[in-house]
């Protein structure tokens, strides 16, 4: 069982930045890739970035690269995620998952991952 916290939303205005963290609870965190998906009012929940469970691969969607930037501490069981040129498109709840580091399935599938924070809003101003 995983526990997970997520951190640092708020309100920016485009071409801004900002870090979202999420803290884990358990000992096993190290034994998960850790992923980071959004929601935007009426779409579905998105992947946007990805590292795997040694911190020895990134992915990332289009939409997202060259303008975040995702990293983990295995140490702290923590998962970072840093935005820099936040458009207003951005606007989201974005969560962190956990997928167990064996799993066969995409790492882009949502449904590959099995545990989910409560999310945090961040909001891009135009």
């Amino acid at each position: 069982q995983v526990q997970l916290v997520e951190s640092g939303g708020g309100l920016v205005q485009a071409g801004g930045s900002l870090r979202l963290s999420c803290a884990a609870s358990g000992r096993t965190f190290s034994t998960y890739d850790m992923g980071w998906f959004r929601q935007a009012p009426g779409k579905e929940r998105e992947f946007v970035a990805v590292v795997r469970w040694n911190g020895g691969s990134t992915y990332y969607a289009d939409s997202v690269k060259g303008r975040f930037s995702i990293s983990r501490d295995n140490a702290k069981n923590t998962v970072s995620l840093q935005m820099n040129s936040l458009k207003p498109e951005d606007t989201a709840v974005y969560h962190c998952a956990a997928r167990p580091r064996f799993s066969s399935g995409s790492i882009y599938d949502i449904h590959e991952y099995w545990y989910w924070g409560q999310g945090t809003q961040v909001t891009v101003s135009s």
